[in-house]
């Protein structure tokens, strides 16, 4: 026989559960709807990027031009190898920034312009914004230079978006 102190059995409801509750939808204050649209500001997007970037390229350069240490004179002292591979890190972790920092700045410039004009949010933007960055970066070097640029760049850009998965 069953004992009537017994705990119900796994899967059975019991009258005594409590009821999930919905919260209620929060309000966004002024603040928050004024600093929403800052963000949504193309050129305020693009500075940021083009800070972000750059300070991504400086650390860059930073860390590469430590790894490439072409000295190949012995008659050099330990002092002047050091300032000869600062003065190497120096000028590559520049030039870094100031590539990064163009490519960040074009590319969410490109992509929000794009985003703005089509209203839409998905991974067409990113193509062309991939293109419009890539030919732009590479367009010195002639026009095949800056086709295979923008259908590299756009093509990367894509990967990274399917790979973060950010618009479904």
């Amino acid at each position: 026989m069953a004992d009537a102190n017994a705990e119900p059995a796994a899967g059975s409801s019991s009258s005594n559960e409590s009821v999930t509750q919905i919260e209620p939808i929060r309000m966004p204050t002024i603040e928050e709807i004024r600093a929403q649209e800052v963000w949504n500001n193309c050129a305020v997007k693009s500075v940021a990027s083009g800070v972000m970037g750059g300070g991504l390229g400086l650390m860059m350069g930073l860390f590469l031009g430590a790894l490439d240490n072409p000295i190949t004179n012995d008659t050099m002292t330990g002092r002047q190898q050091f300032v000869f591979t600062a003065k190497q890190m120096g000028s590559r972790s520049w030039s870094s920034c100031k590539t990064f920092a163009v490519m960040g700045l074009v590319f969410s410039a490109a992509e929000c312009i794009i985003e703005k004009a089509r209203a839409k949010h998905d991974t067409t933007n990113t193509a062309f914004a991939g293109c419009v960055t890539g030919g732009s970066m590479s367009a010195r070097g002639g026009p095949k230079a800056a086709c295979i640029g923008c259908a590299g760049f756009a093509t990367f850009s894509v990967l990274i978006e399917k790979f973060f998965d950010r618009h479904t």
